[in-house]
C-alpha cells in the first residue's frame, strides 16, 4: 500500500467553499444527532435506569469530536489522501477551541465554535490544495506539520474574535426574538426554509450562531413547513417513498429543482413564515443542537415537547398539531392556490428521479 501517493488536488474556490460547508454539515449531523435523539430521553430515564449514564457518555464523546469528524468529511469530499485528511482533522481540533490545557492534561467541553472550525478547515484545505504533490516523499513528514502549525495555529488565534462575533449574533437574534417574537418567528422560519433547500447547512448555521429558545422552534417549524409543502407539491409525479423522504429525511433533495427555478421558493417561504409566526405565538422552543433538523428524526418535535417542560397529553397534542397537522394543511392550501389557481408552478417542477 502506497501511503505517499496522493490524488491530484486542483484548487477551485467553489469546491473549497462547497466541500467545506457540505462536509461540515455532514460532520455536525453525524456527531450531534445521537445526542439530539437520545439525550433528553436518557436523562429522563436516569432515576429509574442509572445505566443510561453510560449512553450519555457515548453521545457526549461523539459531540466533542465534531470538529475532527467534520474535517474527515471535508477531506473525503475533496478527495484527499488519508495523510491529508488526518492532518486536516488535527488542525480542526486546534481551531475548535473545546480542548483546553489544564495542568498536565486537557479538559474538553462542548463541540467547539462551528464558524471557527469552518475557517480552520478552509485554511487547511487551501494549504493542502496548493501544495498538492509538490512535497513528494516528504508529504508524510511535512503535511501534518504544516497544516497543524499554519491552519491550526491561525484557528487558535481567530478563536476568540470569531467566538465574540458568534455570541453577538446569537444574542442579537435572542434579543430581537424577545422584543418581537412573532415578527422574528416569521423571518426565521422563512430564512431556514431557504437554507434547507440551499447548499448551506441549516444545522451548521443554527449551531454556529447558537440559535435557541423560540427562535430555534421557529427555525424548526420553518423547515417542517418547507418539507411538507415540497412533498405535497410534487406528490403527483414522485413515488410515495420519495415524497415521504422530504420530511422524514430532508427537503434538501429538492435543491437542484429550486436552484434551477428560484421562483419556486416563494410559496415554500410563505408557508414557512406562517409556521414560524404560529410557533412563536405558541412558544415553541428548541436548542442550538435541535434547530435546523425540522421533522427529521423527530428531533424538532421532541425538542418542542421538552421545551414545554413535560410530555403531557396536551403538550404532545399541541406539538402534533404544529409539526404535522397545520403544515400538511398549509401544504395543500398552498398547492391549490399556487398550482391550481395561479398556475405559478406545475407538479413536474418538483419531479425527482432516483
Amino acid at each position: 500500500m502506497n501511503m505517499i501517493s496522493e490524488p491530484s488536488t486542483r484548487l477551485s474556490g467553489r469546491d473549497l467553499i462547497m466541500n467545506t460547508l457540505n462536509g461540515l454539515s455532514v460532520g455536525i449531523i453525524v456527531a450531534l444527532v445521537p445526542g439530539a435523539l437520545l439525550n433528553q430521553l436518557l436523562k429522563a430515564l436516569l432515576p429509574v435506569f442509572p445505566q443510561a449514564a453510560f449512553f450519555l457518555t457515548l453521545t457526549g464523546m461523539a459531540a466533542v469530536l465534531m470538529a475532527p469528524v467534520s474535517a474527515v468529511c471535508v477531506g473525503m469530499m475533496a478527495g484527499f489522501s488519508p495523510i491529508q485528511t488526518s492532518s486536516l482533522a488535527l488542525a480542526a481540533i486546534a481551531g475548535a477551541g473545546n480542548f483546553q490545557l489544564k495542568g498536565a492534561g486537557y479538559a474538553v467541553a462542548g463541540s467547539g465554535d462551528v464558524i471557527n472550525i469552518a475557517i480552520t478547515i478552509m485554511i487547511g484545505y487551501l494549504i493542502i490544495a496548493l501544495l498538492g504533490q509538490a512535497l513528494k516523499a516528504y508529504t508524510i513528514l511535512l503535511i501534518p506539520l504544516l497544516v497543524l502549525i499554519i491552519a491550526g495555529g491561525i484557528g487558535v488565534l481567530t478563536l476568540k474574535p470569531v467566538g465574540t462575533v458568534t455570541q453577538l449574533i446569537g444574542l442579537g437574534v435572542e434579543q430581537l426574538t424577545q422584543l418581537q417574537p412573532v415578527v422574528m418567528g416569521i423571518l426565521i422560519g422563512m430564512v431556514f426554509s431557504v437554507l434547507i433547500v440551499s447548499p448551506i447547512s441549516s444545522v451548521g448555521i443554527a449551531a454556529a450562531i447558537g440559535i435557541n429558545g423560540v427562535a430555534a422552534g421557529s427555525a424548526n417549524l420553518g423547515i417542517v413547513a418547507a418539507s411538507f409543502a415540497l412533498a405535497v407539491y410534487g406528490w403527483k409525479v414522485n413515488s410515495v417513498g420519495t415524497s415521504l423522504a422530504h420530511f422524514l429525511g430532508s427537503p434538501k433533495m429538492q435543491m437542484a429543482n429550486i436552484l434551477s427555478r428560484p421562483k419556486l421558493i416563494v410559496p415554500v417561504a410563505i408557508n414557512a413564515g406562517i409556521m414560524g409566526g404560529i410557533g412563536a405565538l405558541f412558544g415553541v422552543s428548541g436548542t442550538p443542537m435541535s434547530a435546523g433538523f425540522g421533522f427529521a428524526g423527530l428531533i424538532g418535535p421532541i425538542a418542542a415537547v421538552n421545551g414545554y417542560g413535560n410530555a403531557s397529553l396536551l403538550n404532545i397534542g399541541l406539538v402534533v398539531l404544529l409539526f404535522f397537522v397545520i403544515p400538511v394543511a398549509l401544504g395543500y392550501v398552498s398547492n391549490y392556490l399556487f398550482n391550481a389557481k395561479l398556475n405559478y408552478f406545475d407538479s413536474e417542477d418538483f419531479e425527482l428521479n432516483y
